[in-house]
């Protein structure tokens, strides 16, 4: 893993070679073994080295093919380089290091954009082709590794995190008041928007091309597809049990391969669980790592969001040498200014006890294996699809799944919260971002299996981008890489082809109910069950201790609620109540300060809300002092 960034220039004007290593220092977090900068006329490159494969200077950066045409600058891990270093040592390309950056540089001189489709891993880059004089960036299937990209009337410019760009003068530090909106109504981006001005993320799966004379193309090279198989070549569940078995077990042991210490994310729940208890069987005594809570303040539901006990007991089964922390009110206080500079933006969830985490698993390793993804992929969140799926047709399901998907703030109040802006935003239609999500997914919807697969599909593309962009900027604030299992591309195929009934055993029985019909018959389908994720479970019975396998699914999160009407309370209100504060310049002070003391007074939980205006008010004060800018 690494950080890259540069610029094109289509005046011709050569790029500055003193800008090209302020954008380098502005991620210099990222990589911490080494830096490198490339130039050639009016495109230059720069990268920030994380040695994981050949720690050697063989694998320095930016990289060049040996006739100097083709120049990379990459970020990430391709796991199946050596198959693919195979194939061109066959078609007479020669390598110089052990590195899949090599490999990565050559693929794309043989192949072109169409080396993309065969990359398995998680990956950014940019390809300066001298003879053509254009410049490439591409992105992973899944949106792993980030890129950033700004386009000027002059220039494009480029970089893993936002504040690369923002040394070059022509990126200026300006609020999307739309971008705003959008994460606002979501707690995320469904879009290609960020909440700077001018500021794009490249879209996963996708990749950008520019020529001198500024003409620029972009593509889509994968996709996510859930779909029912052929009735005819369906097969048993025995036989889905075994594959996805073979799977896991390929996938983990594929994503071992480092020349640096590998450990892996311990929470206490099965995904987890499965891919430590995996990863152990090929690294004895491995390192593993888990964040718990102080509930001495917690109450109801948050009672339950310390997993520690199962994460201890699971190292105890597989004998890791396992590091725990625990998080008490106030921590998020002290750790929220550079929590938020490094994320440089808000998206989904509450991500303060994930930079802890990491934190302290960057003192013992430089790469961390994470259970993400297996919920995405195998149904872990069935009181959310249950909510949409008998309709009348695709109008009908994005009607209402819509509507469940915003999140944080109340719907009938929309316009009065966003006043201050409201003529520079009410033409915006979230309805509108929400069904462009599936502009390229089929819409032939006839049962309420293609309802499901239509929601695996929203939320692979949203909810797991928000995550995984959101670890990848925790991770490599500590000079630490994350891996993904779940997302090999091998498993992935296989789980978007899983038959729903192997991953809900529910869907027969709330496609009978009757979503009008008040009372308890509907609801309990809307909460945490046992169901989701049946074929997964299955396996993990395998690995994981049976209760653990079955249990209920809970979420990585801190007892906020608590703490926010508890000892919290003084540092919401003096965050979000003040008459200083910066986000009232954007939103009605009265109409949120209400929302937020329904909270505090214990009338609603608007814990999320309360998270996300928080980060946005620590966001607007760096915009405030520039500080993106300047570290």
């Amino acid at each position: 893993m690494c950080g890259i960034a540069g610029y094109f220039q289509f005046n011709g004007e050569s790029v500055s070679p003193v800008l090209l290593r302020r954008m380098g220092d502005a991620i210099a977090h990222r990589g911490p073994d080494g830096e490198g900068l490339f130039s050639d006329g009016p495109c230059g490159l720069v990268h920030r080295r994380l040695a994981i494969i050949d720690l050697s200077p063989a694998g320095h950066q930016p990289m060049s093919t040996e006739d100097g045409r083709y120049v990379l600058s990459y970020n990430g891990e391709i796991f199946n380089f050596q198959e693919l270093r195979i194939q061109l040592e066959a078609l007479g390309w020669q390598f110089h290091s052990r590195t899949d950056s090599e490999v990565v540089l050559k693929a794309l001189a043989q192949w072109g954009i169409d080396a993309l489709a065969r990359f398995n891993g998680q990956f950014a880059f940019a390809l300066w082709d001298c003879r053509k004089r254009r410049l490439l960036i591409g992105r992973d299937r899944y949106g792993i590794k980030p890129v950033y990209v700004c386009r000027t009337a002059r220039a494009l410019v480029f970089g893993s995190e936002i504040k690369a760009l923002l040394r070059h003068p022509e990126c200026h530090t300006a609020i999307d008041k739309e971008g705003l909106f959008e994460y606002l109504s979501f707690q995320n981006f469904f879009t290609d928007r960020t909440l700077f001005k001018g500021v794009s993320i490249l879209p996963a799966g996708s990749w950008l091309s520019v020529v001198e004379t500024g003409e620029q193309q972009t593509g889509t090279y994968w996709d996510f597809n859930f779909s029912e198989p052929d009735s005819i070549s369906c097969n048993s569940d025995s036989e889905y049990r075994e594959e996805l078995d073979r799977l896991l077990r390929q996938a983990v042991k594929r994503q071992l391969v480092a020349d640096v210490e590998v450990g892996t994310y311990l929470s206490g729940g099965m995904d987890s669980g499965t891919i430590t208890a995996l990863a152990a069987r090929e690294l004895p005594n491995m390192r593993t790592f888990t964040c718990g809570f102080d509930l001495r303040s917690a109450s109801g539901m948050e009672l339950g969001m310390d997993e520690r006990e199962n994460a201890e007991y699971m190292a105890y089964l597989y004998k890791t040498e396992h590091y725990q922390m625990v998080l008490k009110a106030g921590d998020m206080q002290q750790v929220l200014p550079k929590l938020t500079w490094h994320l440089e933006e808000p998206r989904v969830g509450q991500s303060y006890p994930n930079f802890y985490v990491a934190q302290l698993a960057s003192k013992f390793c430089k790469v961390v294996l994470s259970g993400d993804g297996g919920d995405e992929l195998f149904a872990g969140y069935p009181w959310r699809y249950y909510r949409a799926v008998v309709n009348d047709d695709f109008r009908h399901y994005i009607d209402k799944y819509h509507m469940y998907w915003q999140r944080l703030l109340p719907a009938d109040c929309v316009s009065k919260i966003f006043a201050p802006i409201w003529p520079d935003v009410s033409h915006v239609s979230t309805r509108d971002i929400f069904c462009g999500v599936f502009h390229e997914h089929a819409h032939q919807l006839t049962r309420p299996e293609d309802y499901i697969n239509h929601s695996l599909y929203f939320e692979a593309k949203t909810f797991l981008h928000g995550l995984l962009t959101v670890e990848d900027k925790i991770s490599m604030a500590h000079g630490l890489e994350t891996r993904v299992p779940f997302l090999d591309n091998d498993l992935v195929d296989f789980a978007m082809k899983v038959p729903v009934k192997c991953k809900l055993g529910n869907l027969g029985e709330v496609v009978r109910l009757d979503e009008n019909e008040p009372g308890p018959k509907t609801s309990k389908y809307f909460h945490k069950t046992r169901d989701g994720k049946l074929l997964l479970r299955r396996v993990m019975e395998r690995y994981v201790p049976e209760e653990i396998a079955d249990g209920v699914k809970k979420g990585f999160s801190a007892p906020d609620a608590s703490w926010f009407r508890g000892e919290s309370i003084d540092y919401v209100r003096s965050s979000l109540m003040g008459s200083n504060a910066h986000i009232f310049n954007y939103l009605d002070r009265e109409t949120v300060q209400s929302i937020i003391n329904d909270h505090l007074d214990g009338k609603e939980n608007r814990r999320l809300l309360i998270w996300s205006l928080l980060t946005i008010e620590e966001w607007m004060k760096h915009m405030e002092a520039n500080t993106w800018n300047s570290h």
